[in-house]
C-alpha cells in the first residue's frame, strides 16, 4: 500500500478523495500502540478565552487527556498561564487606564517587543486583569469575565476534576521564552519544578509532560526531574513548494542564536537531530507541516496560486496535500513519541483535500502515527478518534 493510498483511505473514512502521489510506505501505529493523546492547546480555546480556568475545565469535559499550561512569571515569581510573557493580545490590560504607564519595549528572542508584560505586574496586580479571545474570528462575548490562572490553580483543578471524573488528566506546561526570563531574574525551571514536586508529580508516570521551544533548559530539567520532556519545533512559514521557511526569530531555538550555534528547528527533525533529542527528552512535537505537508497550485502558470475553491482569496484552502514525510517514522525507531500541533477547526485553517472538515484532517495524522494532537477544539479530536 502507498503513502496515499493508505492516506486516502483515512480521508475517504471522512467522505473526502486524495490527490497527490507519494512513494510506498506502510502503515504507521503509535509508538505504544494505544490511541493518541488530545491534548487542550491552551484549553478549549477554540470556544472561550485561552488559558483560563473556564477554558481548561471545558476541555476536560470535551474528554481532553491533557490540558496546556503556557507558563511566564510575575514581578513577584509566580508562574501564570499566559501565552506570552506579553500581555496585549489576550487579556484587557489595554482598557486599565491604571496600568497605561506599565507599556514599555522589551527585547524577546532578539525583536524589540512593545506591550504589557507579566514581569512588570505583581500576581495581584495580574489577578486584575481578565481574559480575552485573540483570534477575531472566534466569540469575543467571554471577554471580560474570566481571571488569569496561576499554574498552582490549574494543577488544583486537575486533580479535582481528575477524582471527579476517575479518571487521570494530565497538565503539559510550556516554558516560555526560557533565555528571557532567564535574563531577567525570573527563571521558569526550578519555580515549575518546585509546583510539581509540591503536586507530588516527579516521576516518567505521572501526569506531566513539560514542553520547551528551546534546548539548553530541557537539558537542565532532564537533570533534575524525571517527567517526561518534549523538545518543540517550530518554523516561521511554509512556501507554496510545501518548504519550511525559517527567518528570524523562528528560524532557531533562540538559545541556540544566544550561544553561536547555526543549526535550525529543521536540523533537530533529521535523523541525527532527533537522535540528539532522545538523550534529554522524551518525544518531539513539530509544526504538523514538518509531518504532512501542503503546497499552492498554479496550473496555468502565472506564476500565482490558484484560487481552488474560487472564494477570491488565497489561504489553507488552497493548498493541496503533498506525501508525508519520515519524520513519524523515524522519532519512532529511536523511540521518541510525537506530539503535533495545532489543530483548528475553521475552514479557512485546512487544506482543500480535507473539504472543510476538520475530522478529515485527524483521521490523517491519526493514520500516520503521531502519539498526540494539540487541538484548540478538543471535542472534535476525540470524536475523530
Amino acid at each position: 500500500m502507498t503513502r496515499v493510498a493508505f492516506l486516502a483511505i483515512a480521508l475517504a473514512a471522512a467522505g473526502i478523495g486524495m490527490g497527490e502521489s507519494g512513494p510506498a510506505w506502510a502503515q504507521q501505529k503509535t509508538l505504544t500502540g494505544e490511541r493518541p493523546l488530545v491534548i487542550a492547546h491552551r484549553g478549549a480555546s477554540g470556544y472561550l478565552p485561552e488559558h483560563t480556568l473556564e477554558a481548561y475545565k471545558m476541555a476536560i469535559e470535551m474528554g481532553a487527556d491533557f490540558i496546556e499550561p503556557d507558563l511566564v512569571a510575575t514581578k513577584d515569581g509566580v508562574l501564570v498561564a499566559r501565552h506570552e510573557p506579553m500581555l496585549g493580545a489576550t487579556t484587557d490590560v489595554a482598557d486599565r487606564p491604571e496600568f497605561a504607564a506599565r507599556k514599555t519595549t522589551r527585547k524577546v528572542d532578539g525583536v524589540d517587543t512593545t506591550d504589557w508584560f507579566a514581569c512588570d505586574f505583581t500576581l495581584a496586580e495580574i489577578k486584575q486583569l481578565r481574559a480575552k479571545q485573540q483570534m477575531a474570528e472566534r466569540d469575543q462575548s467571554m471577554n471580560g469575565k474570566f481571571e488569569i490562572p496561576t499554574l498552582q490553580e490549574v494543577i488544583a483543578l486537575v486533580k479535582s476534576e481528575s477524582e471527579r471524573r476517575g479518571r487521570t488528566i494530565g497538565i503539559y506546561p510550556e516554558t516560555k521564552h526560557p533565555t528571557f526570563h532567564s535574563a531577567i531574574g525570573l527563571k521558569l525551571e526550578d519555580r515549575l519544578l518546585d509546583a510539581l514536586k509540591e503536586a507530588s508529580w516527579t516521576e516518567r508516570t505521572s501526569p506531566v509532560i513539560i514542553q520547551s521551544f528551546e534546548v539548553s533548559n530541557l537539558k537542565y530539567l532532564r537533570t533534575k526531574t524525571r517527567v517526561r520532556l518534549v523538545q518543540l519545533v517550530d518554523a516561521d512559514d511554509v512556501d507554496k513548494d510545501g518548504n519550511i521557511v525559517l527567518v528570524p526569530p523562528l528560524a532557531q531555538p533562540y538559545d541556540f542564536v544566544e550561544a553561536g550555534d547555526k543549526r535550525t528547528f529543521k536540523d533537530l527533525v533529521t535523523k541525527a537531530g532527533l537522535a540528539e533529542i532522545k538523550a534529554y527528552a522524551d518525544g518531539v512535537g513539530p509544526w504538523k507541516t514538518y509531518i504532512l505537508p501542503s503546497r499552492q497550485r498554479d496550473e496555468n502558470g502565472d506564476g500565482k496560486p490558484d484560487d481552488l475553491n474560487r472564494d477570491g482569496k488565497i489561504d489553507e484552502r488552497d493548498r493541496v496535500l503533498m506525501a508525508p514525510t519520515n519524520v513519524v517514522k523515524d522519532a519512532h525507531e529511536l523511540g521518541l513519541f510525537v506530539h503535533t500541533w495545532t489543530f483548528r477547526s475553521e475552514s479557512r485553517r485546512l487544506a482543500s483535500d480535507f473539504d472543510g472538515n476538520p475530522a478529515a484532517e485527524y483521521k490523517a495524522f491519526y493514520a500516520l502515527g503521531v502519539d498526540g494532537v494539540f487541538s484548540d477544539f478538543p471535542d472534535a479530536a476525540v470524536k475523530a478518534q
